[in-house]
């Protein structure tokens, strides 16, 4: 990895702080390994890297001479972090180019790096396009924290590839190797999007759809399914904002509830911007519900909006972290209008209720059950 300095990567614009890195032992296992193995650079326009944090992955290849490198990155931060990396290396210019996840992501691909999904969905749905749409000799690398791995993944990998090789462990970090995809006519039926019903005291099952990187899957979540008949309490408003979408349970549940309402759905998860939009479809209201993949609320101007709705998550990654919840909690402060309202549920341990009133307004509690506590906080 000639003149590639993984410690020079920053994180931003996700969550930056003294124990978070942006890069990990895989990442490094990864680089090292194709590059013994001599698989780099390939030939250009055959290496596809997937799940790529911040950026590692993909220029530690450019820094070995691959060119037309596809990317995929499930989260909107890691799509704008490497970029922003990548601005401080003159050379990667042009070597890579972001796609989404599907068909032409693994056209004819000879090489995938991979940094190994937690969800075995979510590792079946990539492990499903590599074998449909890629090159017969691909070789795919998939590299995790040892910590993470389950011997489930490689029968999930059987599944789709002959033959799956997993190496020692170095930098608690493990790559499994697979090759020879099986015939397209024996792969299992593609189960994607997930799909879910649950009485939710509507007139009719609130229905969910999930693609698998989407947090949660297509389950209702039950901070989510504790809020829902709260938000009845809400302000009267033309458009609501759902921040962090998900599987678009709270948004598809306003459009249903109310019937004059739009909303915009909002998460920087692409798979979860797929995910709701194919929830409202389920549930009838699609002309009613924008989905906007965005880092936070970025989109939106100050104080335009009157009612935004958060479940915020507390993890970044694989971390327990509480600062990507305080970043959504201050964008909502920012969008509302004087006077607007957050309705917000939050594991009742992590005693948001300080910041809430910090960053947005005003707060009260709604309710509270042993878990969870929903509140609902007033633009000053």
């Amino acid at each position: 990895m000639s003149g590639f300095d993984p410690a020079a990567l920053r994180r931003w614009p996700d969550i930056e702080s003294a124990e978070l890195k942006a890069y990990d032992g895989a990442d490094l296992l990864l680089l090292d390994t194709a590059s013994e193995r001599g698989l780099l650079p390939g030939r250009p326009g055959s290496v596809v890297v997937v799940n790529d944090h911040y950026g590692a992955l993909t220029l530690g290849a450019i820094a070995q001479d691959a060119r037309g490198i596809r990317v995929h990155q499930d989260a909107l931060s890691g799509e704008r972090a490497l970029d922003a990396n990548a601005g401080r290396l003159d050379s990667a210019g042009g070597r890579y180019a972001h796609l989404p996840l599907g068909p032409e992501l693994f056209a004819g691909a000879g090489l995938i790096l991979l940094q190994l999904p937690r969800s075995l969905d979510a590792l079946e749905e990539i492990a499903d396009l590599i074998a449909r749409h890629a090159a017969p000799d691909v070789l795919v690398m998939a590299g995790g924290r040892v910590k993470h791995m389950t011997l489930a993944m490689n029968s999930l990998l059987e599944r789709y590839f002959r033959d799956i090789m997993a190496s020692r462990a170095e930098r608690k970090s493990r790559v499994l190797t697979a090759s020879g995809p099986r015939p397209a006519g024996t792969l299992p039926a593609p189960r994607f999007p997930l799909a879910s019903q649950h009485d939710v005291g509507l007139a009719h099952p609130l229905q969910l759809r999930a693609f698998a990187s989407t947090f949660g899957g297509a389950k209702l979540d039950p901070g989510s399914r504790f809020l829902l008949p709260h938000l009845a309490g809400a302000r009267s408003t033309g458009e609501a904002v759902d921040l962090g979408c998900g599987n678009g349970t709270i948004g598809a549940y306003l459009a249903l509830t109310r019937p004059a309402l739009h909303v915009v759905a909002c998460d920087q998860s692409a798979s979860a911007i797929a995910s709701t939009r194919a929830t409202a479809a389920a549930n009838g209201v699609q002309d009613r519900l924008r989905c906007v993949r965005d880092d936070a609320l970025g989109a939106l101007p100050e104080g335009s909006r009157d009612l935004v709705v958060l479940n915020p998550p507390f993890h970044v990654g694989n971390a327990v972290h509480a600062g990507i919840a305080l970043k959504l909690i201050a964008d909502a402060g920012r969008v509302l209008a004087p006077g607007g309202e957050l309705w917000c549920v939050w594991n009742s341990h992590l005693a948001y209720r300080g910041h809430l009133a910090r960053l947005v307004g005003p707060t009260r509690q709604v309710a509270r059950n042993p878990k969870f506590t929903v509140t609902v906080s007033t633009r000053r």
